[in-house]
């Protein structure tokens, strides 16, 4: 496609409603760099793009709330399978369209203007070095742009595009959206370079983007954009030419050569196979610098900027898991469970299922901890409901587990926190892969094997065939059993991560899992006349928090079943579920005053 000259903060220009602003168009990137003083030598191309791994809008910092997964902390919120406290106003259709800004604004668009002067100076500097001593920034610089890119069409869909840095007089001010494939064409592009520039991983972690990350991320953007443009072709988000099988054949093949490094060179790699609770300690960790498994991550230091997670997660985090994740859990012999299975307590809930419930969800069984350095150790006993409607809550009942470190006396300080926050990990690329060829229609049993049977073989569970019947806990009436159970497999392994409502989405799922559902979450009779001293006769905390907890426990709402109902008395009276607009809110509106400034962008569908 044509290169359009000149972009950067074009429509963050136009927003300021403004013909000239010499002071705006004067500013730097980076504070006091002038090109006369600057671009001379690979250490200032090194510590320009360390200024990008700063940027909370291009990497997650969690110097607000954080998560456990790469997307933030509210990624899986009004999702199927987790929530918070308050419900998810999107999933209810109450967004509207902004006056202005709100995700097209001058902030909005500043990451690009960064990354595309940096890739307009970079040569600079190459033309007194070489090209492969200035490789990896320029690697590092793309990876950045496609990242940011990557997240403004789950956003908005159709983009304008630009490689390079924009001028007031710039067509791109004017000129309509480009369709989302070729978006996606030019984010893999880049991608295919930052492959090529990037160094391997496997010498050992340096905190910098590699080639395994960079081939991480090509499979995430190509399979979803390859189920998005299957799943929505006959909706209002379908792109004029559908380019789907382009797509997933693309995300099978960087997968499969991600596989192909694994299976050679021993990394990437899964970490913690056969041990005990290694599923749970994958999340936990405050540093990954030997892992094989977390390609890309971001540590902490004290004082500076800090993990926010760690302080909140004993307690619930405001979150809880649903108990549609819960069910979806297979047996620990590989078949489903029934109907109506004895979940009266949450011991009986993990008995004879797949290890990674136990591992994902609180119980109080005195094996999962609050914290271990604690004398005596404090363990799980009860769901934080007695937080109320805070941070310090569990909504459902079923409070997470995955991603809480244990291994303190009490929960961190403010600006304390240390545990690290995972952006990429082996786990995924394995999951991408099947779900790609499963999407294909051309996965075997030796895809399998190395993919999802990896993931089951670590926690001992029985492997996944080609012939896997269909079950009646199967989510979608019309499609194939195979990819139903890939895309079950998905969900539980990367469950509580923030992959949930991207999957949703591009699956075009919302109609089936979100629309008219309200979510539910442990059973309320187990907690009616819970007492902690009861449980923990000895003198501990937990025994401060009897009348909260019996109030609180009065106060919820039960479904017919008896069933935790989180949202009875604030979501549409409890009566409707979400009303989440199929038509509609997949994307997200393009604010008016940037349709009053370019009226070739017109507004998404539905808006």
């Amino acid at each position: 496609m044509k290169t359009i000259k000149y972009f950067g903060l074009a429509l963050a220009l136009m927003s300021l409603n403004i013909s000239c602003n010499d002071d705006f168009l004067e500013r730097q990137p980076l504070d006091k760099i002038s090109d006369a003083n600057y671009w001379k030598t690979t250490n200032d191309l090194k510590l320009y793009v360390n200024s990008l791994y700063d940027r909370n809008d291009l990497l997650a910092r969690e110097d607000g709330w954080g998560s456990i997964g790469p997307y933030g902390w509210d990624a899986d919120n009004g999702s199927d399978t987790e929530v918070r406290y308050i419900y998810n106003t999107r999933m209810n259709a109450e967004k509207t369209i902004a006056d202005d800004n709100d995700g097209w604004g001058t902030d909005d668009w500043a990451a690009l203007r960064s990354i595309n002067y940096f890739l307009d100076h970079y040569k600079t500097v190459e033309a007194v070095t070489s090209f492969d001593a200035v490789k990896q920034y320029v690697g590092e610089a793309l990876f950045f742009r496609a990242g940011f890119y990557f997240t403004k069409l789950k956003n908005y869909g159709d983009l304008p595009w630009a490689e390079t840095t924009v001028g007031m007089d710039s067509e791109v001010l004017k000129a309509a959206r480009i369709p989302r494939n070729q978006i996606v064409e030019n984010i893999l592009a880049d991608l295919d370079k930052a492959v090529d520039y990037l160094p391997s991983g496997k010498g050992g972690w340096t905190g910098r983007l590699t080639k395994e990350t960079a081939m991480a991320l090509q499979s995430r953007i190509a399979l979803y954009e390859g189920t998005w443009e299957k799943y929505h072709a006959a909706d209002n988000f379908r792109p004029a030419v559908n380019k789907s099988q382009q797509f997933l054949e693309k995300a099978a093949a960087v997968s499969g050569q991600l596989i192909a490094l694994s299976e050679s060179t021993g990394y990437p790699a899964l970490d913690n196979v056969g041990v005990e609770n290694g599923y749970r300690d994958l999340f936990n960790q405050e540093n990954y610098s030997t892992s094989k498994e977390v390609m890309f991550w971001r540590k902490y230091e004290a004082g500076a900027v800090n993990s926010i997670w760690d302080r909140y997660s004993a307690n619930g985090a405001g979150r809880g898991a649903t108990k549609n994740l819960v069910d979806s859990y297979l047996k620990a012999d590989g078949t489903p469970v029934a109907a109506g299975y004895d979940d009266s307590s949450l011991q009986k809930i993990v008995e004879n299922r797949d290890p990674r419930l136990g591992q994902t969800i609180q119980i109080n069984d005195k094996k999962h901890y609050r914290w271990d350095k604690a004398s005596p150790i404090i363990y799980f006993t009860a769901p934080a409901f007695d937080g109320w409607d805070s941070e310090e809550s569990c909504p459902t009942g079923y409070q997470i587990y995955k991603g809480h470190n244990f291994r303190y006396a009490d929960a961190r300080a403010a600006g304390q926190g240390l545990q690290a926050l995972i952006y990429f990990r082996y786990g995924e690329v394995l999951l991408n892969y099947a779900e790609a060829k499963a999407e294909l229609g051309t996965i075997n049993q030796s895809d399998l094997d190395k993919s999802i049977n990896k993931l089951r073989g670590r926690v001992g569970m029985p492997g996944l065939t080609t012939g896997v019947a269909k079950d009646p806990n199967f989510e979608f009436s019309t499609l194939t059993a195979i990819i139903q159970a890939v895309r079950r497999e998905r969900k539980v392994e990367l469950a509580c991560e923030g992959f949930r409502v991207d999957d949703i989405f591009r699956w075009a799922a919302a109609g089936e899992l979100i629309v008219g559902k309200e979510p539910v979450g442990a059973k309320k009779a187990y907690w009616v006349g819970f007492k902690f001293a009861d449980y923990l006769p000895e003198a501990t905390p937990d025994l401060s928090r009897q009348a909260k907890f019996d109030e609180r426990v009065a106060s919820l709402e039960t479904d017919a079943k008896g069933y935790i109902r989180i949202f009875k008395k604030t979501l549409n009276g409890g009566t409707q579920g979400f009303k989440f607009k199929v038509d509609r809110d997949y994307l997200m509106p393009i604010p008016t005053n940037q349709l009053t400034l370019n009226t070739n962008l017109k507004q998404n569908p539905g808006w």
